[in-house]
């Protein structure tokens, strides 16, 4: 297979990832009506997580990700985050108030950093098709390494870029009401993700603490 093969179908499956709704996705439509450059600065927070990622799973990091503790731990801590993120901004919209509507209170790039390190699916993807796809990159060398890395990187930069943009301009067309409307969807969506999350995860915990409280019993 050739490198450049190799990078289309990079493309290819870190668009299908990308295009997915997430939290991510949601954060980058909900910042972008008071900021046009949420989206790329999402991207860079996406990045700051997504590179050093690319790098430990290399190395082995990838059985980490899998271990079902680390999975229960990330699911949890994920999904209360972004229940707080939901409930902060549903109170925002209650207030009636012309307020700046932010995920967090230092902006897309922490939400970028925040979003991606406690999404367990996040975690997940590159602990198995993202692997797959880093080992493949390597076998070409370090320089197609760093080449996949900012290709699929790239992939992140561009559609959240698309998504701020295009929620800024249609805010801007539409006026308030549409802006209200798109972060009542967007909040409502983190509220269903972090519920998502912690659903999946808290049975997994109950069922190995019950394990070792009755161990031998």
């Amino acid at each position: 297979m050739s490198l450049l093969f190799f990078l289309f179908q990079v493309v290819g499956i870190s668009l299908s990832g990308a295009l997915a709704p997430g939290p991510v996705t949601a954060a980058a439509i909900a910042m972008g009506p008071k900021n046009r450059f949420a989206g790329i600065l999402i991207a860079i927070g996406h990045g700051i997580i997504e590179f050093p990622l690319m790098v430990m799973i290399v190395l082995g990091m990838d059985k980490i990700l899998k271990s079902t503790t680390t999975q229960i731990a990330i699911g949890l801590a994920g999904g209360t985050f972004l229940i707080i993120m939901a409930v902060g901004m549903l109170r925002g919209l209650q207030s009636n108030k012309n307020q700046d509507f932010t995920i967090t209170k230092s902006g897309p790039l922490m939400a970028g950093i925040l979003l991606s390190g406690t999404n367990p699916y996040f975690l997940v993807w590159w602990a198995t098709i993202g692997l797959a796809l880093a080992t493949t990159a390597t076998g070409f060398g370090v320089w197609a390494f760093v080449l996949f890395a900012l290709t699929h990187w790239s992939c992140d930069l561009v559609w959240l870029s698309v998504l701020s943009w295009a929620s800024f301009k249609g805010t801007s067309l539409l006026g308030q009401r549409s802006q209200r409307i798109i972060l009542l969807i967007c909040a409502l969506a983190l509220l269903g993700f972090g519920a998502l999350f912690i659903t999946q995860k808290l049975p997994l915990l109950i069922k190995i603490v019950h394990n070792r409280l009755f161990e031998g019993h």
